[in-house]
C-alpha cells in the first residue's frame, strides 16, 4: 500500500490514476453486445459521468461531503480485510441497497482486483438471499454489467 489514497465508490477521479494500468478500458466500444449496445459504451459513460460529477462536486469545497468522500475510500483500502474482498462486500451491499451505479462501480473495481465470474456470483447469490426477490431486477442488471467487462477481455473474468 503506497500511502492513504482514496478509492472508494466515492473517491475523487485523481485518486483512481494509480489504478489506471489496472483498470479496464472503458473508452471504446469492442462489437455490439447482445442487446445491439456498444460493448464497454454504456460503462465508459458511466465512469465519465462519475469522475465529472464527484469533480464538480468535490469542487465545492463542503467540508462534510470532502470528508465523507474521504472516508468512503479509506474504507476500502486493505486492512485485517484485503480490498478484493472489500469490494466484494461493497458489491453484495450494493446488490441489497439496489443501487445500480454502485454495483457497477463495485464490478469493475472486483474486475481491477482479479475476481472471478464464479466469486461475483456466489457474491451476488449472497445479495440476492438477503435482499430479497426485489434485488432481481439488480441482478440482471449486474450480470449484464460483468459480461460487458468480460467481452472488454481485461483479467480473468472466468
Amino acid at each position: 500500500m503506497s500511502g492513504r489514497r482514496p478509492h472508494g465508490p466515492n473517491a475523487p477521479p485523481a485518486s483512481r490514476a494509480s489504478h489506471a494500468s489496472h483498470a479496464p478500458d472503458l473508452s471504446g466500444d469492442t462489437g455490439a453486445g447482445a442487446d445491439g449496445e456498444q460493448v464497454g459504451s454504456a460503462l465508459a459513460e458511466f465512469r465519465a459521468f462519475r469522475e465529472r460529477m464527484n469533480r464538480e462536486i468535490l469542487d465545492e469545497g463542503n467540508l462534510v461531503i470532502n470528508r465523507f468522500f474521504n472516508l468512503d475510500g479509506r474504507a476500502y483500502e486493505a486492512g485485517a480485510l484485503d480490498v478484493k474482498t472489500k469490494e466484494l462486500l461493497g458489491l453484495v451491499a450494493s446488490l441489497v441497497l439496489r443501487c445500480d451505479d454502485c454495483v457497477t462501480y463495485h464490478l469493475v473495481r472486483c474486475k481491477e482486483e482479479g475476481v472471478t465470474r464464479a466469486e461475483v456470483f456466489e457474491t451476488m447469490s449472497v445479495g440476492l438471499i438477503v435482499g430479497g426477490s426485489i434485488a432481481i431486477p439488480h441482478l440482471r442488471r449486474a450480470v449484464a454489467r460483468w459480461t460487458e467487462l468480460e467481452q472488454l477481455g481485461e483479467g480473468d473474468a472466468r
